[in-house]
């Protein structure tokens, strides 16, 4: 069951770039071994913090190729395919090596607005479609359109369709949502800071951008959640929301690959329309580095 499977952290990787914006592999290969010895529990490849929208197929074949090679079976890894033409969702999960990956996780469809109905029907084609079962992936503030509670709950009974990724910041959609799916159905946090409070609320995990950065600190915190320990939880949690704010004050990966280069792991460069945070943002982000340096790193 995919539930068993994809408890915990899940770490949506950011995809590295050389100053000729080429993929950077020995930096991927660094930050794969990093967040995987952090203690994290499985990967997400091609997310959106993957930067997947500037990303040609060929390398995103690779991309996967890649990281499955050096994950070694380490850990288990989810691909990313999402998109608001359904059919051409549907051939991409067919040309991309889903044979790496146990699940897909599916963004849902952006820019067009379809109604509910529209996207109950967009995953119900491609959960048809797929060899690999599909997590729903609900992120308004990218999309433009929020997974309603009614709907999650329709689709959580459709087959091939096991979890959802839950990012709409909505705690009460939330609770509707674990109140009501089938017991088996995978849910899990999107949202880094909510995600101690979701966790409370029975979600299974999460897949985090900040665990690219601090694997060890955040899977231990949801490790404490996992056990009920709440109260160790929110003392990692406070240590880390500091963090949380710098990260996403202009925008994701920008903010996740500036911490990320002042930890020496990659290089700060994203592809346009992306770009590297503001000076006085990096400022306060390398200061943030220094501290937690000085907390975790040093002892």
């Amino acid at each position: 069951m995919l539930k068993n499977l994809l408890q915990g952290t899940g770490v949506a990787i950011v995809t590295p770039f050389s100053s000729d914006k080429s993929v950077d592999y020995s930096a991927l290969e660094k930050l794969i071994n990093y967040i995987i010895d952090g203690g994290i529990d499985y990967i997400v490849s091609l997310g959106t913090t993957g930067e997947t929208p500037v990303l040609s197929l060929d390398e995103k074949i690779e991309i996967v190729n890649f990281t499955a090679k050096k994950i070694n079976g380490r850990v288990p890894m989810v691909i990313g395919c999402g998109g608001n033409y359904t059919q051409a969702v549907i051939e991409e999960i067919k040309k991309l090596p889903t044979e790496h990956a146990v699940a897909i996780l599916s963004a849902s469809p952006y820019y067009n607005k379809p109604s509910q109905e529209g996207i109950y029907q967009h995953y119900v084609a491609i959960a048809k479609a797929s060899t690999l079962p599909i997590i729903l992936y609900n992120v308004p503030g990218r999309t433009g359109r929020n997974i309603n509670a009614a709907v999650t709950i329709k689709l959580s009974k459709v087959e091939n369709i096991a979890g959802i990724k839950e990012a709409s910041g909505d705690m009460v959609q939330v609770m509707e949502i674990l109140k009501e799916v089938p017991k088996e159905f995978l849910v899990i946090s999107g949202d880094d800071a909510l995600a101690l409070p979701q966790m409370a609320c029975g979600m299974d995990g999460v897949i985090s951008v900040a665990a690219n950065s601090f694997p060890t600190e955040f899977s231990e915190m949801i490790k404490c959640c996992k056990k009920g320990d709440f109260a160790a939880a929110k003392k990692i949690n406070d240590s880390l929301m500091d963090a949380y704010t710098l990260m996403f004050a202009e925008n994701n990966p920008a903010g996740v690959k500036a911490f990320l280069n002042c930890m020496d792991i990659l290089s700060n460069e994203l592809r346009l329309p992306g770009l590297p945070v503001q000076d006085s943002l990096m400022d306060a982000i390398r200061k943030n580095v220094t501290t937690w340096k000085k907390m975790f790193v040093s002892g």
